[in-house]
């Protein structure tokens, strides 16, 4: 196997989403010690970046969800450092963290996005509503895991809504609403894993059935029918090619009740917790956790 050297597995963090990157850390530091890879936690919070050449290690399997993890900081870091690591470098990482950004791209080069409004204090809410119809999603460009996402069901309560989430990252976008299915694609090395449907306990896939409830349903590989399963894969390539993603993504979709699927948003740098797509994914094709993060190390790259 390759000698990886000295590896940071870079977890934990500064955002909202660090309880799930200790927990994805963990269980990464061990698949790879399983794997006779000199594996090692390392906690930005708890330890400056600099220390990473002190210490001494060699390559980098950056884990850090949200904030300064995944939105191109950390990355810009580790490229000054010279420590090649895993996952998208910074422009993809800084794009992929920005839904409206990401919308933005994938609108330009034809690809299917759900209708949206970007929602500012002088919006004409009213004329939002009636655009996009109800019930629909509003949510925060620039957060992780379902951070602030909201269904809005009652006319009239979208400002309300704004008002509530105006503090947190990024653009507030409202989106059309599209219930014909939840989907899931992971991206490892430029191919497309097996599709995962997502069938939530919960009314929509929020972090409450991401990451603390036993009762949501996974299906893996899904109902899609052999085409569009072909189409799926296609389409989460192209979208994680469009914002330069590297290595390992995943790219969310929804179905409407025609059939036809829209591309929702990518993960740049998803998580690997018991809960987590990527490693139900990768197992539909024979690749086990601990498999799975040797090759993950193996896209671990300066640029």
């Amino acid at each position: 196997m390759q000698n990886f050297g000295k590896v940071a597995v870079l977890m934990g963090g500064f955002s909202s989403e660090r309880e799930i990157s200790l927990d994805s850390g963990a269980a990464i530091v061990e698949a790879l010690r399983s794997k006779g890879v000199d594996a090692h936690p390392f906690d930005p919070k708890e330890t400056p970046l600099g220390e990473l050449k002190t210490q001494g290690f060699q390559t980098a399997f950056n884990i850090l969800h949200g904030t300064y993890g995944e939105d191109g900081a950390v990355q810009g870091a580790l490229e000054l450092l010279g420590i090649p690591y895993t996952g998208s470098g910074v422009a993809a990482s800084a794009i992929g963290m920005d839904k409206y950004r990401c919308k933005l791209i994938w609108q330009a080069l034809g690809l299917p996005v759900p209708e949206f409004a970007v929602l500012r204090e002088d919006s004409d809410f009213e004329a939002v509503e009636q655009s996009l119809g109800l019930p629909m999603f509003v949510k925060p460009a620039a957060e992780g895991s379902s951070v602030g996402v909201v269904k809005v069901k009652e006319s009239g309560r979208l400002k309300a809504v704004y008002e509530e989430l105006k503090h947190l990252q990024g653009e507030i976008i409202a989106e059309r609403f599209i219930g014909g299915g939840e989907y899931s694609c992971p991206v490892l090395g430029g191919k497309g894993l097996p599709s995962i449907r997502i069938i939530p306990a919960t009314e929509f896939y929020d972090y409450e059935a991401k990451y603390n409830r036993d009762d949501t349903v996974y299906q893996c590989p899904s109902d899609l029918n052999d085409n569009d399963e072909a189409l799926i894969r296609e389409l989460a390539v192209r979208a994680a090619d469009a914002v330069g993603a590297q290595g390992c993504s995943r790219v969310d979709f929804l179905k409407d009740e025609a059939g036809k699927l829209y591309i929702l948003e990518i993960n740049t740098l998803p998580g690997m917790t018991g809960h987590s797509l990527v490693p139900k994914s990768a197992a539909q094709t024979g690749v086990g956790f601990a498999d799975l993060c040797v090759e993950i190390l193996k896209t671990a790259h300066v640029g």
